[in-house]
């Protein structure tokens, strides 16, 4: 009997360190950077665009003069740097600031302090205007923490052109800023999921019918003929429940990845194409981004990089044989 017990024991014992093991190796065995990197980059871009696209009605929407002629605090914690400075010249300070730390950001140039600029800006913006921002926005909030966080510039930067000399390198850091953004997709979806299915319209396939029939949120008139289609929506509205939950759960899975990113690809640009989300989907696949393999990241990287120097001709005669290195990964020294 003892014997028995001690070999329970002993198992229990070894499949607790190997799970161990493994939440450790999840969260903090070193990888390369690159994912990260083009995380990064891809939304520095978004910010940028999502900027410029606030500065037609900067006044009328965030403007003491506009809509809102008091911020909405929200609370004793709800702080934006707008809600302090409620002035016109403030509204024009913070989105000047905003799009060039998300240029800075982009480039990966003091990619820290730029990230918290960029989360400072969106933080203020939103929160002086919340009638106006959809999940997405929020969303874009959320992701700027995540690179504050982050040794953002770690990768892919003009951090690392400064400390090893080629932008197209990369450390080996901790992938626990990247694990963040992989739960937040979960997270997204499985709660996106959980709270349709205790509705009326999903379960009984006609949300996507009544989405595509909201004239103020068409990009272009969907036909009757599709919209009114019960077969096809019903498809449409049950096989997004579908796809969401396949992103939620399987995702993790290695073998499932490509196939549930893929799907929510098209998903997404489905949305996108037909119904004015603003930056809803981009903000989503910055999430996919994160799944991105260091060596899938890397190969873009050096494909890049190839691309650049064929088409930047050498500015002497003798620097034509002086290759530059390869994008590597290299250890972090800091």
């Amino acid at each position: 009997m003892s014997g028995l017990v001690a070999a329970v024991r002993d198992r229990v014992s070894h499949a607790g360190s190997a799970a161990m093991a493994g939440w450790v190796g999840f969260w903090f065995r070193p990888q390369s950077a690159y994912p990260l990197g083009v995380v990064r980059i891809f939304f520095g871009v978004i910010t940028f665009l999502w900027a410029l696209t606030l500065l037609p009605e900067l006044g009328p929407l965030l403007g003491p003069h506009g809509v809102l002629a008091q911020p909405d605090r929200g609370g004793p914690l709800a702080w934006s740097v707008l809600s302090v400075f409620n002035t016109d010249t403030a509204v024009i300070l913070v989105w000047a600031v905003l799009l060039i730390a998300a240029a800075a950001l982009t480039l990966g140039w003091h990619s820290r302090l730029a990230a918290l600029i960029v989360f400072i800006a969106i933080m203020s913006i939103e929160r002086r205007q919340p009638w106006i921002f959809n999940a997405g926005d929020g969303m874009m909030r959320i992701e700027s923490l995540f690179l504050l966080l982050a040794p953002s510039g770690a990768a892919l930067s003009l951090d690392q052109r400064r400390t090893t000399g080629s932008f197209f390198n990369a450390q080996e850091r901790a992938p626990w800023a990247l694990r963040l953004f992989q739960i937040q997709l979960s997270i997204v979806y499985l709660a996106t999921v959980w709270d349709k299915v205790r509705g009326d319209t999903w379960n009984a396939g006609t949300a996507v019918s009544y989405s595509l029939r909201i004239v103020d949120l068409q990009n272009f008139v969907v036909p009757d003929w599709l919209t009114l289609n019960a077969p096809l929506m019903n498809l449409a509205a049950w096989g997004t429940l579908l796809v969401e939950l396949s992103l939620g759960l399987f995702v993790w899975s290695r073998r499932a990845r490509p196939w549930v990113l893929t799907a929510g690809v098209i998903l997404h640009i489905s949305i996108l194409v037909t119904i004015a989300v603003g930056f809803f989907s981009f903000a989503v696949f910055v999430l996919y981004l994160s799944f991105l393999s260091p060596e899938s990241a890397g190969r873009l990287a050096d494909f890049v990089r190839r691309k650049l120097r064929r088409r930047s001709p050498p500015s002497e005669p003798a620097a034509a044989a002086v290759a530059e290195p390869v994008a590597e990964s290299v250890p972090n020294t800091r």
